[in-house]
């Protein structure tokens, strides 16, 4: 019994330093410390929660679905889960190493001993005769060094970093469908926007040609206006082909062949609207949100556990191996309780000389857990730079926006004006027309605005790592282990 206890006891102590999670500087408080332009009041949580599917909160049903069909049918995702299902596996056979093996045998052999040998020499039978085994073989590795708990320690994590990894990957791209779904509804507002001055400018060339006919204008601002029509006309097939290569981007994000979505994205055909209310809050411990990070740590993990395993090489291994079987010339004697043969004992192995193999990978597992380390701190320096970014663009989006719609404003009071004068016949068609080009120039750059404030707000919900269920993840990946 005493001998038993310290197995058990020496079972449970394993060599190798234990992993303790690293503490990210990656707060609320760190990122907003050194903030000074009025961010606060939009990265302040203010109680209301942003659900991880944060685009339903855009409230645009075709960039739901696209979103939802991302989901099953993008490769990356796919080859990502494809990685989980291999972890998987390799954490199993690394808890198989923990379990004592079983096995049957059996054989037949029909043995014959020449007449010339050793033992014929010594008076043994020479006539060939049957020979039946049959048995059930055990070994169990004591895992006295913890070099098998190590194993599957880091076989745990390795999965673990795989599924964060895979949320990471989703996190990318939801964000990547939303900015490409975003960047098409901008093109196609541009490009509705460059149609009608086209119009407007074919009427100008009109006009021109007619005031020079009359002799009100000279030669020159007919050629003026049909210089500005060829330049408009120039820019619909750029615009036209930038739209049907966001549509093959958004098919290709959520693994469509090409052309598959234009009769989707076509029928829609939304302008940006610059996004208000939305619930852009920082959570308290960012590096809890981030899926990168995660995946980080749990590389980091990994790669802590995987000393201990090289550690453990160093020390003797000790297997428990037993054998219980029967054997006999005739098959009828496998019956027989006189025919059984058994065997069990322990086997120890010690390496002596190795020719500095175990040193090597020994030095070397401890290189990789430091380049984890390295790489954990890059990820997390990554994600505060990612952070203050998005909150700044966003910040400098909103004071941009609002600019340019007042100026969008005063161009609208102006065409109202020039349009009054003209009905009362105090201006030209041609002031009214100038008027509408400018009201339609100033609508490009309100379309580019809300654009680029929509895109900030993207921005920021993945650098504060949206886009993944959290509590759904970390659940699984528990039952996983």
């Amino acid at each position: 019994m005493i001998a038993v206890l310290s197995i058990a006891i020496l079972s449970g102590c394993a060599v190798g330093p234990n992993f303790e999670a690293p503490q990210s500087p990656l707060t609320t408080t760190n990122i907003l410390a050194d903030i000074d332009y009025g961010a606060q009041a939009n990265a302040n949580n203010d109680g209301t929660v942003v659900p991880w599917n944060w685009w339903s909160i855009i409230n645009d049903p075709v960039l739901a679905q696209l979103e939802a069909t991302a989901q099953q049918g993008n490769l990356d995702l796919q080859s990502a889960s494809s990685r989980i299902m291999q972890s998987r596996a390799a954490l199993g056979l690394a808890t198989s190493e923990l379990m004592p093996t079983v096995s049957a045998n059996g054989s037949y052999a029909r043995e014959g001993l020449s007449e010339n040998g050793h033992f014929a020499a010594l008076g043994a039978p020479t006539a060939a005769d049957n020979f039946w085994t049959s048995g059930l073989t055990a070994s169990w590795e004591l895992d006295f060094w913890g070099k098998n708990q190590r194993a599957q320690e880091s076989a745990a994590a390795t999965l673990e970093a795989a599924i964060y990894q895979r949320e990471a990957i989703r996190v990318s791209l939801t964000a990547d469908i939303a900015n490409t779904y975003l960047l098409l509804r901008s093109s196609q507002a541009q490009l509705d926007i460059v149609v009608e001055q086209q119009q407007i400018a074919a009427t100008m060339v009109e006009l021109a040609k007619s005031r020079e006919r009359n002799g009100v204008s000279t030669h020159l601002e007919t050629i003026t206006a049909q210089t500005k029509l060829a330049t408009v006309t120039a820019q619909v097939p750029t615009l036209t082909q930038r739209r049907n290569a966001l549509m093959n981007a958004l098919a290709l994000l959520v693994g469509e062949q090409p052309r598959a979505l234009n009769t989707l994205l076509l029928e829609h055909n939304a302008s940006p609207e610059f996004p208000h209310g939305v619930p852009v809050a920082l959570p308290s411990d960012l590096a809890q949100q981030r899926p990168d990070i995660l995946a980080a740590q749990a590389r980091l993990h990994s790669a802590v556990a995987a000393i201990g395993v090289a550690e453990a090489n160093f020390y003797p291994s000790v297997t428990l191996n037993g054998n219980i079987g029967v054997e006999g010339y005739d098959s009828s004697d496998l019956s027989s309780w006189d025919s059984r043969v058994f065997s069990v004992g322990p086997s120890i192995y010690l390496p002596i000389f190795q020719g500095g193999k175990l040193k090597r990978k020994l030095e070397l597992t401890k290189q990789q857990q430091k380049s984890a380390a390295l790489d954990y701190r890059q990820t997390v320096l990554q994600a505060w730079h990612d952070v203050d970014n998005a909150m700044d663009a966003w910040s400098a989006q909103q004071s941009h926006h609002e600019e340019i719609a007042i100026a969008h404003s005063y161009n609208q009071q102006a065409l109202a004006t020039v349009s009054r004068a003209y009905e009362q016949g105090v201006a030209d068609k041609l002031s009214v027309l100038n008027a509408k080009n400018q009201l339609l120039q100033s609508q490009l750059t309100l379309n580019d605005s809300a654009t680029s404030g929509s895109l900030a707000v993207v921005n920021l919900f993945k650098a504060v790592g949206r886009g993944w269920d959290n509590s759904a993840v970390v659940t699984t990946a528990r039952l996983d282990q």
